[in-house]
């Protein structure tokens, strides 16, 4: 039966610019879709924060990002109900009082991360991080996680915060990364603290002539389909559970509206999972010519080049650089290619958001038919029946069969 009360009116703040923010707003429209909840919803329409006079607004309760300490600061003493998101943090003082907190699994998140890393095989690691600032709380709080991790594994690890980027400082923040990069003992396992972070990171191998991930395997934190699809190389990714958080946090201000007192409530949220993507995919190589090629594959197999293209990249003649390849890989250069496409296409048809054909174009294959013919060679399926399974797989509840 529908409920026939007063909408309570509930305010979100956030900024709609951030991927976590954005996925913690999706979680809380499921939860309302999902139940007889009825809100009326008030947010900036640009979806950006904007807390002037925010202590008069007149509603029945809010949720927002308390990342921001200016938004915790704002709501410090708020006559309605509040709930928190935000990230996790090794000591309890970080959570603000007397206040429900719902939060990303920092620790876990960098864990999730650095497991991969040592599964692909590699020994030396680092993060790329932020500076130090009041906002930035949470990655230093992923700093202190991934600290930890190395410190129980007797790993050397290295911390490089960079510089904020602006448009003045572009120049002078790609120059220190790629110094930074230069530094570090090869190969090497970076994690980055958000995937925007681990996009700059991956054009800094490129300026600088670092392959990834023979030299450098990178992961990031978001999973954020917009920097992927502006990088290069496909960027692997942990897997927020923010959707999860959003779910949380709107059960939890849905019971304080209807009476509930839930001070102090604190519950963190692990990490969905891992984006697995060519940038940590490390295979050592031993051939230099052969390293270098593949790197080059990573940035332009999508672009649809060619064999003799490779070999003229790396300054050999297709014979040899054929013979390398198949002495390191057991394959042609053209294999190495078409693989790569394969796995784009595979990456791409993760989301229903584009259409066969526009993943067939944007990977480098010349006709959709020829994307069919490679799919049912290689996987035994079509395209569609690829998407099909993969997303039915995905929808399953954890522990389904």
């Amino acid at each position: 039966m529908p409920h026939t009360g007063k909408p309570h009116r509930v305010a979100l703040l956030f900024n709609g610019n951030k991927i976590f923010d954005r996925e913690v707003m999706a979680g809380i429209a499921a939860h309302l879709h999902s139940t007889r909840a009825e809100w009326d919803l008030f947010l900036e329409e640009d979806f950006r924060l904007r807390l002037h006079n925010i202590e008069h607004w007149q509603g029945d309760g809010i949720i927002a990002d308390f990342d921001d300490p200016c938004v915790a600061e704002a709501l410090t003493g708020c006559r309605v109900p509040v709930v928190a998101v935000g990230g996790s943090y090794a000591d309890d003082l970080g959570y603000p009082a007397g206040v429900p907190y719902v939060a990303t699994d920092n620790a876990k998140l960098v864990k999730l991360a650095f497991d991969h890393l040592i599964d692909a095989g590699l020994h030396r690691f680092a993060m790329f991080s932020l500076p130090e600032a009041p906002g930035n709380r949470w990655a230093q709080e992923r700093e202190h996680a991934f600290r930890e991790l190395a410190g129980k594994s007797g790993a050397h690890v290295e911390v490089f915060q960079g510089c904020a980027t602006a448009g003045s400082s572009w120049d002078e923040a790609v120059q220190g990364q790629i110094a930074w990069l230069r530094s570090l003992p090869k190969p090497c396992g970076i994690i980055a603290v958000t995937d925007a972070r681990a996009r700059q990171l991956s054009q800094a191998c490129t300026i600088g002539g670092i392959a990834v991930p023979e030299q450098v395997a990178l992961i990031g934190i978001d999973n954020d389909p917009l920097v992927r699809q502006l990088t290069r190389i496909p960027l692997s990714s942990v897997i927020q559970g923010a959707q999860e958080i959003g779910r949380t946090a709107a059960h939890l201000l849905d019971r304080m509206l209807h009476g509930v007192r839930l001070p102090d409530t604190r519950i963190l949220v692990p990490p969905a999972g891992i984006n697995v993507c060519a940038s940590s995919l490390h295979q050592p190589v031993r051939n230099p010519y052969v390293m270098q090629a593949s790197h080059f594959i990573r940035q332009y197999a999508c672009q649809g080049i060619k064999t003799y293209q490779v070999a003229d990249y790396v300054g050999l003649s297709r014979s040899s650089l054929e013979l390398y390849f198949r002495q390191e890989f057991g394959c042609s250069v053209h294999d190495a290619i078409l693989r790569f496409k394969l796995e784009a296409a595979k990456a791409g048809l993760r989301s229903r958001d584009r259409s066969v054909a526009d993943v067939a174009q944007q990977c480098g294959f010349l006709t959709t038919q020829y994307m069919y013919q490679v799919f049912k060679r290689e996987l035994g399926c079509t395209p569609r029946i690829y998407r099909d399974r993969v997303l039915g797989e995905s929808a399953l509840p954890a522990g389904a069969g």
